[in-house]
């Protein structure tokens, strides 16, 4: 198997880190080490300055702990030519004299300075913010879980999407949690620096004095600077990586450069700049800091505060000329004409006195009940309903309200905003006084009532509505109408790929190897026009795949289906514990409407006689008006191989008549005829 070169050069140099623990090396092979040390250091702390999130570095805790025993094991070198050879090379005593200036004093002095800085400042603060990252990273996610879940269920994102963002998710509380326990390595590699500094020191009085035969003042002075130097040369790669650790685990994710995003929020505002100006001028005057340093400094601030208001002003104004550009190519742009050809699926206009019912900052609800509309209509017949447009319209009565389905109204209704509709449901005698009124949804005879009369009339049982309700109701009456010529093929397609995620086998029988989506379409919009439920797709596709080999006339497809669906039919229009009352067809009128029955290629059409249509229809008026004067709902029920041509016989004169076939009955429902419908 061939290594990795990346994987060969990770082992070498944490191979080399344990081998400098038990061998000893050479002055100038330490000397390169601590260079290729310090450049490490450097390309972590740049790396961790520009990453514009911390997953940029997530291996950032594991390369913590490899860079921290590879210094330690440097130290651990270092003491050991310290101690032995007094030589550890140009590296260590350049740090020792340089730094320190050639000064015992003064260069112990920086080194303890840099350490404290180190441990108390960088190291502490650092430790401190890990753990408390790391808790609220791993307290917020199951919000973030739930968020990325809604956003999948709503459609916001995709499958794709959404497990890149868990992984993301997992990848955060991985690393903050990896980091809540790296932070230790930088303490520990601080508090090992003191400590080895100290036993340098004292190791190297000794060895000194006992055997190199120094006195206690020439022991202390080279070892002394030897161990300082060696312990600024560790410090520093140390201070590095401790403050790109601090800048990990503070960064805030961002779109933008850190150096952007920090310079930008400090010089940003010119009033900062202007205030801070005048303060060190003022200072600079009336206090003995110096003059010649703090009032030209001040004037440098007052000087850049103008130029960022000027440009400001410059930017606004190139700003508000640009937008004005784009507003007049946006109205310039051929696509604009494009866009009014758009046409709403479902929109509701109000007169500006209905305005407050819709408007959610003065009370209004209608938007949430339009959003349950949609839930209802889904959860009731199977269908997503379009987004329902609301607008408001100045040229309408103020109190006037339209339906429009595809640019056209097919409705509308006048409420009155601060009043009830009261409606008498049949059996309340004594009346109340208002303003009579035509309920729009279901063309009803009510009443419009005051609030105050509205407590009188619920006493007396009234059934009474309050405006949103009315037009609630009206759209969802009329939604629940034209449903099916809002199923477009679209819709059809979107249908079928989410029950193919579940079912890949029927769906790949079914489409486009039999049937195409317009087929299909046309078999569901039939359900709906009926107000058959689509949401059993299973049955609905298995039976289509069964029967469409043997035809492809969707009104027959439909049939079947129906058939196939028989127990929602059956729970939809009877009631299991008791006879169920129904209209039944002469025998004689089922095989005059079968003989009439023409087929074409455009499909199959009624060709009976105007006067047999007049007789039929009108022995259907008067077993209709039995089952109503019973109490009774009207339905038909006729040989399957009837039922399609006689409800589009009927549909003209009764477009609500039910009309079902014996083999949509479940087995378990019991009826009974009370009448049959002849042509004599």
């Amino acid at each position: 198997m061939k290594i990795k070169k990346t994987d060969l050069a990770l082992g070498v140099y944490l191979l080399a880190a344990i081998i400098f623990f038990i061998i000893p090396i050479a002055s100038g092979l330490l000397d390169v080490l601590l260079a290729v040390n310090m450049s490490v250091a450097l390309i972590i702390l740049f790396n961790a300055l520009y990453a514009k999130e911390v997953l940029d570095m997530a291996s950032f805790p594991t390369i913590l702990l490899f860079t921290t025993i590879f210094r330690l094991a440097l130290n651990v070198s270092s003491t050991r030519l310290i101690l032995t050879t007094g030589n550890p090379g140009k590296v260590v005593e350049t740090f020792g004299q340089f730094v320190g200036g050639g000064n015992l004093v003064i260069g112990a002095i920086i080194y303890v300075v840099i350490t404290i800085i180190q441990f108390v400042v960088i190291n502490k603060g650092t430790e401190r913010v890990s753990e408390v990252t790391a808790r609220f990273t791993l307290d917020a996610m199951a919000g973030k879980q739930m968020a990325i879940d809604s956003d999948l269920n709503t459609g916001a994102i995709t499958d794709k999407e959404a497990k890149e963002k868990r992984k993301k998710l997992q990848q955060e509380n991985s690393f903050f949690g990896s980091m809540d326990g790296a932070t230790k390595f930088v303490k520990g590699d601080a508090t090992a620096g003191l400590i080895i500094t100290g036993i340098n020191i004292v190791g190297g009085i000794v060895m000194g004095m006992l055997y190199n035969s120094l006195t206690i003042q020439d022991a202390v002075s080279k070892y002394v600077i030897l161990t300082i130097g060696d312990g600024l040369s560790s410090s520093m790669p140390s201070l590095m990586i401790s403050l790109a650790t601090g800048i990990l685990v503070t960064k805030a994710s961002s779109d933008g450069e850190l150096g952007d995003e920090i310079i930008g929020q400090l010089f940003s505002i010119d009033r900062v700049l202007l205030m801070v100006g005048m303060a060190l001028i003022g200072l600079g005057i009336f206090t003995p800091l110096p003059i010649y340093i703090y009032p030209p400094l001040g004037l440098i601030m007052i000087i850049f505060s103008r130029k960022l208001a000027s440009g400001r002003q410059v930017a606004a104004i190139e700003e508000e000329t640009e937008a004005e550009e784009t507003e007049a190519q946006e109205i310039r742009k051929p696509e604009n004409v494009v866009n009014l050809l758009n046409v709403d699926p479902i929109e509701v206009e109000f007169g500006y006195g209905i305005i407050p019912i819709v408007d959610a900052k003065q009370g209004g609800d209608l938007l949430d009940r339009v959003v349950m509309i949609r839930r209802q209509i889904a959860l009731e017949l199977g269908v997503v309903v379009p987004i329902i447009r609301l607008r408001d319209n100045i040229q309408l009565n103020p109190n006037q309200y339209i339906i429009k389905m595809k640019g056209i109204q097919i409705s509308d209704g006048e409420i009155l905003f601060d009043h009830y509709m009261a409606m008498n449901p049949g059996y309340v005698e004594e009346e109340v006084t208002g303003i009579p009124t035509i309920e729009p949804s279901f063309h009803l005879p009510a009443i419009w009532i005051t609030e105050g009369q509205r407590e009188r009339a619920e006493s007396l049982g009234y059934t009474v509505v309050d405006p949103p309700s009315i037009i609630a109701t009206h759209l969802t009456e009329v939604v629940r109408q034209h449903v099916a010529e809002l199923l477009t093929r679209q819709d059809v397609a979107s249908l079928i790929d989410n029950f193919k995620e579940k079912n890949p086998e029927v769906v790949e029988e079914l489409v486009p190897k039999l049937m195409g989506i317009g087929e299909v379409q046309k078999v569901l919009q039939n359900l709906l026009e009926e107000g058959i439920s689509i949401r059993d797709m299973v049955t609905i596709l298995e039976t289509l795949a069964d029967h469409a080999p043997m035809t492809r006339d969707t009104d027959i497809l439909t049939e079947y289906v129906r058939q196939g669906l028989k127990r929602a039919i059956s729970s939809k229009y009877f009631m299991l514990d008791e006879v169920n009352s129904v209209v039944t067809l002469d025998p004689q009128v089922e095989q005059e409407i079968m003989g009439s029955v023409k087929n074409t290629e455009q499909g199959s059409y009624l060709s009976l006689d105007p006067e047999r249509v007049r007789r039929i229809i009108d022995s259907l008026k008067d077993k209709i008006k039995s089952l109503e004067d019973m109490g009774k709902n009207p339905i038909v029920v006729t040989s399957p191989i009837v039922r399609l041509y006689f409800r589009k016989l009927a549909q003209d004169y009764y477009n609500d008549l039910i009309v079902v076939s014996y083999n949509e009955i479940d087995s378990n429902i019991e009826i009974q005829s009370v009448g049959v419908v002849t042509a004599e």
